[in-house]
């Protein structure tokens, strides 16, 4: 486990926290907005399981005091940069900063993992308050460097240093 960062720590994601993490996404849009069109909807434990890639990439849960998770992340190395994914934090629980210490302390742990020094994420548009805190982290929008019709309809985000 991993150092506590005041009364919420990052952790392995668990198995046992999936249905408690597929209940912060009640529809089509909510799915799209957090994974991206690959997440079908509705979904069972099984294809979320598999179109989240929850056994292939690094994945990781914001968990408070009680042992009830706050928070989601994933990442992986992507054109030599720490890519963080498939980020959310509980519905009830936004606004308190918890995305802030979700972004900063999954970066830190992969970008230590990979090598790296530098962070990417993707967010739709119209995702304006996950904008805002990819701003104040310091994330800029950038071009993608490599063609992909897959990312056509989102924006494309780097930061060298995470604030």
């Amino acid at each position: 486990m991993l150092p506590r960062m005041g009364d919420v720590r990052l952790q392995r994601f668990e198995l046992a926290k999936l249905p408690e993490l597929m209940s912060w996404f009640p529809d089509q849009g909510a799915c799209t907005v957090w994974g991206g069109p690959g997440i079908r909807f509705p979904f069972t434990p099984e294809s979320f399981r598999e179109d989240a890639r929850l056994d292939s990439l690094s994945t990781w849960a914001l968990m408070d005091d009680d042992r009830q998770i706050v928070g989601f992340g994933q990442y992986y190395l992507r054109v030599g940069r720490c890519h963080l994914g498939r980020l959310a934090i509980a519905p009830a629980l936004r606004g308190r900063g918890l995305g802030s210490t979700l972004v900063r302390e999954l970066g830190r742990i992969g970008a230590a993992d990979l090598g790296v020094d530098s962070h990417s994420l993707f967010v739709l548009p119209g995702n304006e308050r996950a904008m805002r805190l990819y701003h104040r982290l310091g994330f800029s929008v950038a071009s993608y460097p490599e063609p992909t019709p897959m990312f056509e309809d989102c924006i494309y985000m780097v930061a060298a240093r995470l604030a």
